[in-house]
């Protein structure tokens, strides 16, 4: 029950009111027992810098940020994590003890646990489709995996490049290959995992029924390749659906939602007990009904 001790955490975001951080992070309060509750915050970026002060002000105890604030919130941060400054983008926002925000990020944690052990991946080739904000996550999240190397896949050669420059390490080098590139259907038939960052196949974004790079590229995949898309409505989208009949091991966004989540409720809270599978459960009910 909500009352005077109750305190405030919530997601930044325009527009918010279709996220399913609220549900997944209010069963995780309640089964918790803490007083706590989460709200989607709607907010412009002309507020922005108010908002934060005003949710300061007020001891919001943390907040999730999402589009379209993640990289813009960086500059409103009174610290910044590591990770938050190599990929520019935050996605979560403790209280500092300078009275401003910390900023750091859990998509990447959220994007590798679906994954499992990281000795798995070693020596093995990765294609990411798209190099936009949710790509760099992926990217920097990969790099962790001991790959032999990355192949990122864009359409403008100009982004893709500034994307490969400004996320390349000495191990796992990044690639880049352009979608109209004669070498995109043998990276693709080498990759043993593929990431689609990109909006293709979503619900309510063009037509559902379509894939990343076409329907027949994927024809060429290795039998063992693990396919992850980003998406999550519909669930499964045509590309995973495709997959599965083939027989890859297929992971969609929604794992990656809920982890992402839990990684910022154990930072807010400072406890380990966060139940993953009563926010899964909660998230998945909000998605079918």
């Amino acid at each position: 029950m909500i009352n005077g001790d109750t305190s405030l955490v919530g997601l930044l975001g325009n527009p918010v009111r279709h996220s399913l951080s609220p549900v997944m992070q209010n069963a995780a309060l309640e089964s918790m027992g803490l007083n706590w509750r989460y709200l989607a915050l709607p907010c412009t970026s002309e507020n922005l810098d108010e908002v934060l002060k005003g949710l300061r002000a007020v001891d919001c105890q943390g907040l999730n940020v999402t589009i379209p604030h993640k990289q813009a919130i960086a500059e409103l941060c009174e610290e910044l994590s590591p990770l938050a400054k190599r990929l520019g983008a935050v996605n979560t926002l403790i209280p500092g003890a300078g009275g401003g925000w910390f900023g750091t990020n859990t998509d990447v944690e959220g994007f590798l646990e679906p994954l499992g052990a990281n000795d798995a991946w070693a020596g093995r080739h990765a294609v990411v489709i798209g190099c936009g904000g949710s790509a760099r996550a992926v990217v920097a999240g990969l790099q962790t995996l001991n790959l032999s190397s990355i192949t990122v896949v864009g359409r403008r050669s100009e982004a893709l490049q500034a994307f490969i420059t400004d996320l390349q390490q000495s191990h796992a080098p990044l690639t880049a290959c352009l979608d109209t590139a004669v070498q995109l259907n043998e990276n693709v038939a080498q990759a043993a995992l593929v990431v689609n960052t990109t909006p293709v196949g979503m619900a309510q974004h063009g037509d559902p029924e379509a894939m990343p790079l076409g329907a027949e590229l994927w024809t060429n995949l290795n039998g063992e390749a693990v396919l992850y898309d980003l998406i999550y409505t519909p669930r499964p989208t045509s590309w995973l659906a495709a997959g599965q009949q083939r027989g890859h091991r297929c992971i969609d966004g929604l794992e990656m939602l809920v982890q992402q989540g839990a990684a910022s409720l154990r930072l807010w809270s400072g406890r380990d007990d966060v139940p993953v599978a009563a926010m899964r459960s909660a998230a998945a009910t909000a998605l079918a009904t």
